[in-house]
C-alpha cells in the first residue's frame, strides 16, 4: 500500500486546513489507516482496537488531551463512541485551530451519526472506498470529476469532451472483475485472493457484525447479505426479502440499513423530485466493492464474469461504485446519488444531484448503444431541465450522441 497514491489525499489534506478535524471511514481493509500515516506522517497515533491506547485516553482524557492537544491520528474511533464528545469539548477550547485530528472509523452503523451529532460544524467526513481502477494502476485521478467542482454550464460539455484516458479495457476488466480490496488485489496471485476474500467474509460477519449488534441473527444476516447478490443493481422488495428468510419487513430493513451503514451495500433511492407522477419508490443498491460481490456469486474468473446473464447488471453496480469515489476524492461538495423508473419502465441508471446540479447518467456494457436505448434518458434531460446527460459505456472514444448526450466510456472516468 505504501507505493500507491490514494486520490483522496489530496483532497483530505485541504479540508485539514479548513477543519479541526478529519474523518476517513470505510470498510474494514480499505488503506484507512495507511492514508492517515502517510498524511500525518510525524503525527501522534492511537488505535482504540489497541488496549494500551484506548487505556491511555478512556482513564483519563483531560489529562491525554491536555498534554497532546494536536497532530493526533485516532485510528479505529468506534470502538470508544465517547470520544466524540471529548473531541468536541477539546476542538472548542481552541476553535479556530486547523488540522488538529485525524479519526478513522469503520464498520458501524452508528458511526456517522454520532460523527454528526457531537463534532457538527467541526469535522469534515471522507468515505474512502477501495482502490479505484486507476490508483491500482497509479494513474492520477480523471479530470472527469473537476468538471463538476463549479456550477454546470455550456462549458462543461466542452471540458468532458477533451477528457483523456490511459486505460486499456484490460485494466478495466480486470478491476470490474477483482474489486478494489488493495492487499489482495495488488498481490496479483489467484489463491491469495479467493483466500482473503472468503476470510474477509468471515470476519465482517462472526468478528463486525457480532460485535457491533450483539443480539443480531448472525445466520439469518449472513444469508441475507447472500441474497442481496442476486438483487445488486435492481429493485429492493423488502416483502420478498422478508419472505425468503422468514423474517419480518422490519427486520429486512433492519438488515439494509446494517450492511448499508458497514460500508458493504449502499442503499441508492428513488429520484422523488423528477416530474413523473408514475414514480417507482422501491430503493435499489449494490455492493460497495465488485470483487466481494464476484466472489459472493461464485464467479471465479474473469471470462465466466463477461459472458454471465447478468453482466450489464454487475457492470452497472462497478461504474455506479467507481464514480462515485471520484467524486468522493473530489472536492464537489452536496453529492446525492438516485435513480429513476417510472411504472411504465421508462428508467436512469444513475442520477447525481450536486451542488453542481443535475446529472443523468445511462450505463451499457456494449461498446455500442443504440439511439433506443436512450429514449428515457433524453426524457428525463427534457423533463428535469437538465444541461445534459452521459452515456457511460465500453466504447472507443468520447463522442457527442446528440446535442445534450455526450458518451464517456468507462476508461475516461
Amino acid at each position: 500500500m505504501t507505493d500507491i497514491t490514494r486520490h483522496s489525499e489530496r483532497k483530505i489534506n485541504k479540508l485539514l486546513e479548513m477543519f479541526p478535524a478529519v474523518a476517513i471511514i470505510g470498510a474494514r481493509q480499505v488503506g484507512k489507516t495507511c492514508l492517515a500515516k502517510k498524511i500525518g506522517f510525524d503525527w501522534t497515533y492511537m488505535d482504540l482496537e489497541n488496549s494500551d491506547d484506548l487505556d491511555r485516553i478512556q482513564d483519563d482524557p483531560k489529562f491525554f488531551f491536555k498534554n497532546t492537544t494536536s497532530k493526533i491520528i485516532i485510528d479505529e474511533a468506534q470502538s470508544f463512541p465517547e470520544i466524540f464528545n471529548i473531541l468536541r469539548g477539546v476542538i472548542d477550547e481552541d476553535r479556530k485551530q486547523k488540522g488538529r485530528f485525524i479519526i478513522t472509523g469503520s464498520s458501524s452503523y452508528e458511526l456517522t451519526k454520532r460523527i454528526s451529532e457531537s463534532l457538527a460544524g467541526r469535522i469534515a467526513v471522507v468515505e474512502l472506498g477501495t482502490l479505484s481502477c486507476r490508483e491500482k494502476m497509479c494513474m492520477e485521478s480523471s479530470k472527469f470529476y473537476e468538471c463538476f467542482e463549479q456550477k454546470l454550464s455550456n462549458n462543461t460539455l466542452k471540458k468532458l469532451q477533451q477528457l483523456d484516458s490511459s486505460l486499456s479495457r484490460n485494466d478495466v476488466n480486470d478491476s470490474f472483475f477483482k474489486g478494489g480490496y488493495p492487499e489482495p488485489v495488488l498481490a496479483d496471485d489467484g489463491v491469495f485472493y479467493k483466500n482473503w476474500m472468503a476470510e474477509y467474509f468471515k470476519n465482517y460477519i462472526n468478528r463486525d457484525i457480532r460485535s457491533l449488534f450483539p443480539g443480531l441473527n448472525i445466520v439469518k444476516y449472513r444469508r441475507f447479505v447472500q441474497m442481496l447478490t442476486s438483487i445488486a443493481g435492481s429493485l429492493i422488495n423488502k416483502a420478498e426479502l422478508a419472505r425468503s428468510l422468514d423474517i419480518s419487513q422490519t427486520t429486512a430493513r433492519d438488515y439494509l440499513d446494517i450492511s448499508h451503514g458497514s460500508f458493504v451495500w449502499r442503499n441508492i433511492f428513488s429520484y422523488e423530485k423528477a416530474s413523473s407522477k408514475s414514480l417507482v419508490k422501491m430503493p435499489k443498491g449494490g455492493f460497495r466493492d465488485s470483487g466481494l460481490l464476484h466472489y459472493l456469486m461464485k464467479i471465479s474468473e474473469q471470462e465466466e464474469l463477461l459472458n454471465h446473464y447478468y453482466r450489464g447488471r454487475l457492470f452497472e453496480n462497478y461504474v455506479i461504485e467507481e464514480i462515485i469515489k471520484g467524486f468522493n476524492n473530489s472536492m464537489v461538495t452536496g453529492l446525492i446519488p438516485y435513480y429513476f423508473r417510472t411504472k411504465n419502465g421508462a428508467e436512469v441508471d444513475l442520477v447525481l444531484d450536486g451542488d453542481f446540479g443535475l446529472i443523468p447518467i445511462e450505463i451499457k456494457i456494449g461498446m455500442k448503444t443504440n439511439k433506443k436505448q436512450l429514449v428515457s434518458l433524453e426524457n428525463f434531460i427534457v423533463d428535469n431541465d437538465c444541461k445534459f446527460g452521459i452515456l457511460v459505456n465500453n466504447g472507443e472514444r468520447i463522442d457527442m450522441l446528440s446535442e445534450q448526450i455526450i458518451q464517456i466510456p468507462v476508461g475516461y472516468l
